[in-house]
């Protein structure tokens, strides 16, 4: 079954070497710099250069609909073979967001407040990037009910960094 994987910049070495992934996200801001692992070829990993906000700041880069596009199509190009890895700098905004979202684009038949629970199973400290989210939801034609879904689940336990994760595409 194919499954997604989230975790911390500071425990990506681990998380890859303990899930095997075959495909690899990074969500980190603009000039930062991720080491690729040696299993993850360079076409399997998008780097999205996007600082964790939710509106413009100077300084900071506000994720927009480019990089939406580019993360859906990495997503549904992905062949779920082996498991997919989201990372950011804490793995409790942007990574938990760029997950929730690949998890409703590959499986659109499942509830998104489903999902959202699901989320909160796996990761009580994921407080997903609301702008992430909402960029997701239009692109999806979800008409609100992700922005919803993840509103509803509130914001995640208090921490400085979450604790690697996996979230199942489909029921299992």
């Amino acid at each position: 079954m194919p499954t997604l994987h989230v975790c911390p910049l500071s425990r990506l070495k681990e998380t890859v070497a303990s899930v095997g992934p075959s495909h690899m996200v990074s969500l980190l801001g603009v000039g930062a710099s991720v080491e690729r692992p040696d299993i993850i070829p360079p076409d399997r990993h998008l780097v999205i250069g996007v600082s964790d906000i939710v509106e413009p700041m100077d300084g900071h880069v506000l994720a927009g609909p480019e990089h939406m596009e580019r993360l859906l199509a990495f997503v549904r190009a992905w062949d779920r073979d082996a498991p997919l890895l989201f990372h950011c700098w804490a793995g409790i905004s942007r990574s938990t967001a760029a997950a929730y979202i690949a998890a409703c684009a590959l499986a659109p038949e499942r509830d998104e407040g489903e999902l959202a629970l699901a989320l909160r199973a796996a990761a009580p400290s994921a407080t997903p990037n609301a702008r992430f989210v909402a960029l997701a939801d239009e692109r999806l034609e979800r008409r609100g009910r992700m922005v919803e879904a993840i509103r509803a689940i509130g914001r995640g336990a208090e921490a400085m960094e979450g604790a690697p994760f996996m979230l199942q595409i489909n029921r299992g």
